[in-house]
């Protein structure tokens, strides 16, 4: 039996002699089965749920709320999970009416199971650079301030140095490593206003975990982060479109001005954007300059999904779709950054819908993202679900068995 785990007040944690865990897919709670599960991977962290009350299963096979364990409040625990691994089932509990929304984590279903923690998740990549050992070392303090002193001045590396420092952000501190995938913040603005936003959230919700960048930042100092990593980095990828900015096609003049000046003096090294794709023009500035890759963000193929999530303003989903079909034409190589939620992104219209869009648009790969957003926060803003649900293993099945298509975590060198 996969064992409830609860929380007392403290913050310690225990698993429940008599109550089985349960799981949760979009409105609906399931009883957890072993395809669901796998043992808690290094770097994944445990995590109280603020006036949650947990839902298990009885001995007579019924739901049941766990508010207390020998006449003490108990609360619900979730698992947050490294990169590299999908989230196949929501933790199931019950949060009283007019309680604050959640921070902006991906919560994930976790239980006891014989002598150790199990989550509700798959490995959908090789975690290797992002295992969380190679981040936050002794030596980053060293690294930051170093190669601040190097370039005093630009505001790409101020900004940061706060993320590698405040954030614990990997892109971040990528940079001061010179090595892997870094992150260039260019943009303060944005053209959507997608709910689970971490650098600007409205004030009904939650505050953002992360603060943007405040203004464009002049295109030599772009350049001066772009030159140095690529020349130097092994497996050098440099990312616009971070968490701690806005809409990075929104500054596509100084963006594409920074790639054609960069690849001028540099040939090696794959130079990726990350974007809401809705602003075409922006699109084909940035195609025209050389660019090696983009990363679409996406939580739905279905219009009104779309736009009640992402909240588009002046673009739409057939916007994005020209924009990839434009870089494809061109020879950009193509992935979604595809937001995955159990329960949404599982119903079989759900799927049905993307993969004529991966079809249709011949995007290359598709990158699984947990969403973090609080699931019932979400879901009393999407339009109301429908079609059976097949389950995360099963959708990520089908990607699979797509001729071609590429499924993981993160985005690969060109």
């Amino acid at each position: 039996m996969y064992r409830l785990v609860y929380a007392d007040a403290g913050g310690r944690f225990y698993d429940h002699p008599k109550i089985a865990a349960v799981g949760r897919t979009g409105d609906r709670f399931v009883e957890i089965t072993p395809s669901d599960m796998m043992p808690l991977p290094r770097g994944a962290s445990l995590v109280l749920i603020p006036a949650g009350s947990p839902v298990g299963l009885d001995r007579r096979g019924n739901f049941v709320l766990v508010e207390e364990v020998e006449g003490a409040p108990v609360f619900a625990v979730a698992a947050l999970l490294p990169q590299g691994y999908t989230r196949t089932l929501l933790p199931a509990y019950r949060r009283p009416a007019g309680e604050k929304p959640l921070p902006l984590f991906g919560y994930a279903a976790v239980a006891w199971y014989k002598d150790g923690l199990w989550v509700a998740a798959r490995q959908t990549d090789n975690p290797h650079r992002w295992d969380p050992r190679h981040y936050n070392t002794p030596e980053l303090a060293q690294l930051i301030s170093g190669r601040l002193d190097r370039h005093p001045g630009n505001p790409i590396l101020a900004q940061l140095a706060r993320c590698a420092r405040d954030y614990s952000c990997f892109t971040a501190q990528n940079i001061f490593c010179r090595r892997w995938e870094g992150g260039v913040p260019v943009s303060p603005r944005c053209n959507a206003g997608c709910l689970g936003c971490i650098s600007r959230q409205p004030a009904e919700c939650c505050p953002s975990p992360q603060e943007r960048i405040s203004s464009v930042p002049p295109v030599e100092a772009v350049v001066e982060v772009m030159e140095e990593h690529l020349r130097s980095a092994p497996g050098a990828i440099i990312s616009f479109g971070q968490g701690c900015e806005g809409e990075p096609l929104l500054a596509a003049g100084t963006i594409a001005a920074a790639i054609s000046r960069v690849r001028r003096l540099v040939s090696r090294g794959t130079i990726n954007i990350n974007t809401n794709a809705g602003h075409t023009a922006g699109m084909e500035k940035i195609i025209a300059s050389g660019v090696d890759s983009i990363r679409v963000s996406l939580i739905s193929a279905r219009p009104d999904i779309y736009r009640a999530y992402h909240r588009p303003h002046n673009y739409d989903l057939h916007d994005v779709r020209r924009s990839i079909v434009l870089a494809r034409q061109a020879g950009v190589f193509v992935s979604l950054n595809l937001l995955v939620l159990p329960g949404l992104t599982d119903r079989e219209e759900e799927m049905k819908s993307l993969l004529a869009f991966i079809q249709e648009t011949g995007v290359q790969m598709v990158q699984l993202r947990n969403l973090n957003i609080d699931p019932d926060y979400l879901f009393g803003r999407l339009p109301p679900a429908r079609g059976e649900l097949a389950g995360i293993g099963e959708f990520i099945g089908r990607l699979k068995k797509v001729p071609g298509l590429l499924v993981g975590n993160f985005t690969r060198e060109v």
